[in-house]
């Protein structure tokens, strides 16, 4: 049952619409968030390399179904076929995954990523390296992913990297939800508009017959509304973010919260000091590195040594916290993982190092990404 499940085939998980010129790629499980599975990666892919060479085609638009844009990877079916077995499939979805991002990010033709509702993890991924990133006020986004013993990952060491000051180590750390408007305001999305407004883009992009970027532009223009930005969001207390997550590392950063927190007695830092204390030991340091290592890479080298990272830790290299975290909080969930090392003092450089290391080729093959021309720079270091 188990292994089915794995490699279900429910050809409905991504619709394919559109007509000759535009066309629509639609994330369709709803009941799962649009989670992604192996098959759905590979759907796209295939099609997705179609319409690129299609000459008819000049723009794609990726959208998700019901109240999420797409809540991450189906972690939980993943976990399933490898503690059954079959833990390569872990490792080959994830490759699968950074395939479609990188296919993205460097596509031939403009890619409209409409994010209207939750987008975490391998949401992120497939999303933000699109040419134009659009988000309501109901866009969620966050990366939680050392909650569950992992870290984050699907190429966010070069988009977190590239946010202003020390705001994307803030968001890898922490966990933190931010809305559409600061997405906008921190430029993970290109524009905000009203949720109410959506179906009214989709009509006019499907007039497009141009790859021409300022014609796209115009058109998501004249529907792009002011964000309501809170005075009070993480974003508008980057100077504290700056002053805490420029630290070196994760212990002198949640020691630095802690002072700010004596003084500040602001929820968001609260909430930031409780996550780190709860999140994965390892996974803080391993994040922090990634994101800190990313920003002097490019797009390529982050998602290669991502993969790296990922091997490791389905191999259980060091540590068996991903299998502890799924359990713990989305099995059996108690909440109660059992994190080994179980404090930030106890995980060694020696440690650490291993996640980053070559991993052996002759049991685990290399990530290897395809030479591609069209790498969509949207995002550059702030610092």
């Amino acid at each position: 049952m188990a292994i089915r499940h794995c490699f279900d085939k429910d050809v409905d998980q991504v619709l394919f619409e559109g007509n000759s010129c535009v066309k629509k790629v639609i994330l369709n499980r709803p009941h799962k968030l649009n989670s992604l599975t192996y098959h759905m990666t590979c759907q796209m892919i295939k099609e997705l390399k179609a319409y690129e060479v299609d000459p008819k085609v000049k723009i794609v638009i990726l959208k998700g179904n019901g109240k999420a844009f797409c809540a991450g990877g189906d972690v939980l079916a993943s976990y399933t076929c490898m503690v059954a077995g079959h833990w390569s499939y872990g490792t080959n979805f994830y490759k699968k995954q950074i395939m479609l991002d990188y296919l993205v990010a460097t596509y031939g033709k403009p890619v409209v990523a409409i994010i209207d509702g939750i987008v975490m993890g391998g949401g992120a991924g497939l999303s933000l390296q699109g040419t134009f990133r659009i988000v309501t006020e109901n866009t969620v986004f966050a990366m939680p992913e050392t909650a569950i013993g992992h870290f984050t990952d699907v190429g966010s060491s070069y988009f977190l990297s590239r946010l202003p000051g020390f705001f994307g180590e803030y968001l890898g750390l922490t966990g933190a939800k931010i809305r559409g408007a600061e997405m906008v305001e921190c430029g993970l999305a290109t524009h905000f508009m009203l949720a109410k407004d959506v179906r009214l883009l989709e009509t006019a992009l499907v007039e497009v017959t141009s790859t021409d970027t300022k014609t796209i532009s115009e058109i998501i223009s004249k529907f792009m509304h002011k964000p309501n930005v809170k005075q009070h969001g993480a974003f508008s207390r980057l100077e504290i973010i700056n002053k805490c997550f420029s630290r070196t590392t994760v212990e002198e950063i949640l020691s630095s919260l802690e002072s700010e927190a004596g003084t500040e007695s602001e929820k968001w830092i609260l909430d930031a000091i409780n996550w780190m204390k709860s999140a994965c030991p390892t996974s803080l340091k391993i994040s922090l590195r990634s994101i800190r290592e990313g920003r002097k890479q490019g797009l390529e080298q982050c998602l290669i040594q991502e993969c790296t990272i990922v091997c490791h830790i389905l191999r259980r290299t060091v540590s068996n916290d991903f299998y502890e975290g799924i359990r713990a909080i989305l099995l059996d969930k108690d909440k109660n993982p059992k994190w080994e090392p179980s404090k930030l003092e106890l995980v060694t450089d020696e440690m650490l190092g291993r996640y980053f290391s070559r991993v052996d080729e002759d049991d685990m093959e290399s990530l290897q990404l395809p030479t591609r021309s069209n790498l969509v720079d949207t995002m550059r270091p702030k610092l």
